[in-house]
């Protein structure tokens, strides 16, 4: 149950890659993984994201770069409201517990006694959290200590390509909206709920190596290695993996497959545990009988 952190980590909402890394490469070898489906009139690349990153990663260039520049509309996961304090809200409103029972009181003894002391290692206080469902504690854990190891939301990906993106005056469009993703946290039953909790609790003090190993993978275009690190979680939890991943991945193949059938060229970029391992995005679009490409180099 170690690795489960790591899958939501690698999942989206607040996490793919979601984790210091052993000591970043050099910023002009990252090679992140890109991927194309074409047909005559219409082409779609596919591309892995980080959420969270340091200065020191320079990934925006290359055959990365020319296909984003050659692209008229940019799709992200979900376009984040320019007031962090709205999707704050949204979340609140969707993980105050509505039965009255206090989190504390829904764990055992000991899991409590682990929960309370690492949110107060990462200056959480869990006496607030008190009203909420276990989720979003879930959640605030697997991002508070990416804090204190250097990484920072505004140097994720998406930042990058969505000011990238209007700049250029492209348009920019979303696959779900931000009440549908944190939706999947809290629609989960209370039992998966505790579960995300007490194994994000039980993962905190592997989560700088794990997500290194997985920050290394992603600069290395390497997804192969990134979904075997993710492969034990999704065993152990096909419910949560099905919810949160899989599920998530056959929508947005039957999206891509629908836009084939509008001309134009388009870069989507999502988290890239959504495009490593089985029952990725490519998987899903091979079985509507869809095939990707894997790109080595894009000209201009």
């Amino acid at each position: 149950m170690k690795m489960l952190p790591t899958l939501f980590r690698a999942l989206s909402a607040a996490l793919l890659m979601i984790g210091g890394v052993a000591q970043a490469r050099t910023a002009d070898t990252a090679t992140p993984a890109l991927w194309q489906v074409k047909d005559a009139d219409t082409t779609i690349y596919l591309f892995g994201t980080v959420h969270v990153m340091k200065p020191d990663i320079d990934w925006f260039h290359g055959d990365i770069k020319r296909a984003f520049d050659r692209s008229d509309t940019l799709v992200l996961e979900i376009i984040e409201p320019d007031d962090p304090n709205a999707i704050a809200g949204t979340m609140a409103t969707l993980a105050l517990a509505k039965d009255g029972v206090k989190l504390s009181d829904r764990l055992t003894p000991e899991a409590r006694t682990k929960y309370q002391a690492a949110m107060a290692a990462n200056s959480l206080p869990w006496q607030t959290f008190d009203m909420f469902n276990p989720w979003m504690s879930g959640m605030a854990l697997s991002v508070a200590p990416l804090e204190k190891l250097g990484y920072k939301n505004d140097l994720g990906a998406e930042k990058i390509l969505r000011s990238a993106a209007t700049g250029a005056g492209k348009k920019v469009e979303a696959l779900e909206t931000v009440e549908q993703q944190v939706g999947f946290f809290a629609g989960l039953s209370m039992e998966q709920q505790l579960q995300f909790l007490n194994a994000t609790v039980d993962g905190l003090p592997d989560m700088e190596k794990e997500f290194g190993d997985l920050l290394r993978y992603w600069q290395a275009g390497q997804p192969d290695k990134l979904a075997a690190s993710m492969n034990e979680s999704l065993e152990a939890t096909p419910e949560l993996a099905q919810v949160l991943l899989t599920g998530r991945n056959a929508n947005w193949a039957k999206w891509i497959k629908a836009r084939l059938g509008q001309p134009g060229t388009v870069f989507v970029a999502v988290g890239a545990g959504h495009l490593a391992g089985r029952g990725s995005v490519q998987d899903q679009l091979k079985a509507l009988g869809v095939q990707t490409k894997r790109l080595k180099e894009v000209k201009p």
